[in-house]
């Protein structure tokens, strides 16, 4: 039963971060502009951290479903965090990379956001309510333990899946830290516009 719990988790959150979002699309911008060798720091410090994200999301997976505006302030947080990513990207996209990075810096910056991944909790809650209510895995200590471990796993190697797709497709094609950049800071202020358009559609037009 907890080797079934322990597959749960790596296989549902691999595909969880397999969509664009700012963890996988962060990755892809470390290992362009700092290497595969700090992306790793970046991913390893980010899947401790995913680790006790899932736990907490998946132990109150009942009280948080229950707060009926959590979705439109998780909408309201992605805005901020995409705007935040595409403004820092779009401005270090001339910057030339440096030869060293500090091992610490991209620890830290996995552990941040680790915490600050909104994004993730309307994908527990929909997924974690329906393996509980199924009876798939329980709420124990144990179980959740196992399948926070699974989670942390599956991130970890979905992301290691992009960082070596990014370092694949800078070698195979030849393409500049600047062209790569500025595409990865399109994209955060595209995601960030999506939600601002959803938010104006729920409390402008469907209100």
């Amino acid at each position: 039963m907890l080797f079934l719990t322990l597959f749960l988790g790596i296989i549902l959150n691999s595909v969880g971060y397999i969509p664009p979002g700012n963890i996988n699309l962060t990755v892809v911008q470390i290992t362009i502009n700092r290497g595969i060798k700090q992306a790793l720091y970046f991913i390893f410090a980010f899947s401790g951290i995913e680790m006790l994200f899932t736990f907490g999301v998946m132990r109150f997976v009942q009280w948080l479903s229950s707060e009926i505006k959590l979705g439109n302030l998780i909408d309201a947080a992605m805005i901020l965090v995409f705007l935040v990513l595409g403004v820092f990207t779009w401005r270090s996209r001339k910057e030339m990379p440096k030869a060293d990075y500090s091992k610490k810096d991209s620890i830290r910056y996995g552990m941040l956001l680790g915490v600050l991944n909104p994004m993730q909790i309307p994908y527990w809650l929909f997924v974690g309510t329906y393996l509980i209510a199924h009876e798939w895995i329980n709420i124990g200590y144990l179980s959740l333990s196992v399948f926070s471990i699974g989670s942390g796993i599956g991130a970890a190697l979905t992301l290691y899946g992009f960082a070596r797709f990014a370092e694949y497709i800078q070698r195979r094609f030849t393409l500049n830290s600047y062209t790569l950049n500025r595409g990865i800071a399109l994209l955060f202020f595209a995601l960030s516009g999506y939600h601002i358009v959803k938010l104006g559609y729920i409390y402008l037009i469907r209100h």
